[in-house]
């Protein structure tokens, strides 16, 4: 995740001071730990990574299975858990996960479609005590409906912002951009100010479940830059206004090498301090800082990699499964700089984006160390100034795992 307002109010108070805040590292602590703990939905989605449908699915963690494993998960220093599904508030033991994940210390999400959330169900949500819920949107009522395959579905959703809102929960918005629903995003920006929601969550089209399907329709890259434009300026009038609003992106970590272009054309004194932050952040975080779970327990570097399984917590715990660089994949998504190649392997922004989405990759390529195909910026800005980055042609798969972990 990249958090857009955490920079800019740190440029904010650059402007105040005269200086640059210190510079930190990434913390060494365990990853944040998405899980999906139910994989049935009332919605079908169609960009549903974990293609969701409504119906049960077998063989899911039980609820002494997951507490075996938060008990793993605090031990090895995980901070954060998000609860998802499919739609987690399908899991009739919701609740009770919650309840003892906060009694451990662990900081709680709830990622939610929203459409169950009635005024019970939201007094629920309040008094369990999540430190934050997202609620996805899509666009305004047509395409959110369309999106989600489910007329009714936007004004259900937004009306679960509005009771978790005016009960003082921590909420956003979560929208995911394709060229179906790009036109959306400043109402969608907007509706965040009038409805008084303190969070937008951005995140790029990644190529997984039904998101791979559809990967044909990714918004054009002219699109993207537009978006980020637009979120970059959101994000500096509220850093200068003092407004606590957030806006974070996630999958593309091209955001940072962009964001740092926005700072030499409008902040160029502190282009230097923003670099050498943004190198501390390092860009992607599969298998390093961000990790998944899905309902049956099987681990993946993220939610994203749902076809490559890393192990099971019911053969072994998470964290013996997360520290295991015998796999190839896990190898190489741990070094710094990763082994990827083309475009990526050559630019001089490598230590920033660490190489962007490995998925992308694959999805497109069947190698995860090919160059991104979702990076939208052009050679001159990755420094490549004849054009002719070099195109290695991609080996088999299982090949390129090889040569990683040789």
């Amino acid at each position: 995740m990249f958090r857009i307002s955490q920079f800019m109010r740190e440029l904010a108070q650059a402007e105040r001071d005269g200086s640059y805040p210190i510079v930190r590292q990434r913390s060494a602590t365990g990853p944040v730990v998405i899980w999906n703990l139910i994989r049935r939905c009332n919605l079908t989605c169609k960009h549903c990574y974990a293609l969701s449908a409504d119906h049960d699915y077998p063989d899911e963690l039980t609820n002494a299975e997951v507490n075996t494993v938060m008990d793993d998960l605090k031990r090895f220093g995980v901070p954060v858990l998000i609860l998802s599904g499919g739609e987690p508030l399908l899991r009739p033991d919701i609740f009770e996960i919650a309840e003892r994940a906060k009694a451990m210390k662990f900081y709680v999400g709830l990622s939610t479609n929203g459409t169950l959330i009635d005024a019970p169900m939201a007094d629920r949500v309040t008094v369990q005590g999540f430190d934050y819920v997202g609620i996805s949107l899509d666009g305004l009522r047509e395409t959110h409906d369309k999106f989600r395959r489910k007329q009714g579905a936007f004004d259900a959703s937004l009306g679960a912002v509005r009771l978790l809102r005016d009960r003082g929960v921590k909420v956003g918005l979560r929208y995911t951009m394709t060229d179906m629903n790009a036109a959306d995003l400043p109402d969608l920006m907007q509706l965040m100010h009038d409805e008084g929601v303190d969070k937008f969550y951005f995140s790029h089209l990644n190529y997984a479940g039904r998101g791979n399907i559809h990967r044909g329709r990714d918004a054009h890259f002219a699109a993207t830059r537009a978006a980020l434009d637009r979120l970059f300026d959101a994000a500096w009038l509220a850093a200068k206004e003092g407004r606590t609003l957030e806006y974070v992106t996630g999958n593309n970590d091209a955001d940072g090498v962009y964001l740092l272009l926005w700072v030499q054309r409008h902040l160029p004194q502190w282009a230097d301090a923003v670099q050498a932050r943004l190198q501390a952040w390092g860009g992607n975080a599969s298998g390093l800082y961000v990790a998944n779970i899905d309902n049956v327990g099987h681990v993946h570097p993220d939610t994203m990699w749902w076809h490559y399984d890393l192990g099971s917590v019911r053969k072994r715990p998470f964290s013996q499964i997360w520290a295991d660089t015998s796999d190839p994949l896990m190898a190489g998504l741990k070094l710094r700089p990763r082994p990827v190649t083309g475009r990526c392997g050559a630019c001089a922004h490598l230590a920033i984006c660490g190489g962007n989405t490995r998925v992308r990759a694959q999805q497109v390529t069947g190698d995860p160390w090919a160059e991104d195909p979702g990076c939208y910026l052009d050679d001159a800005e990755i420094g490549l100034t004849n054009s002719d980055a070099p195109r290695v042609k991609t080996t088999a798969f299982r090949d390129r795992l090889r040569v990683v972990s040789a």
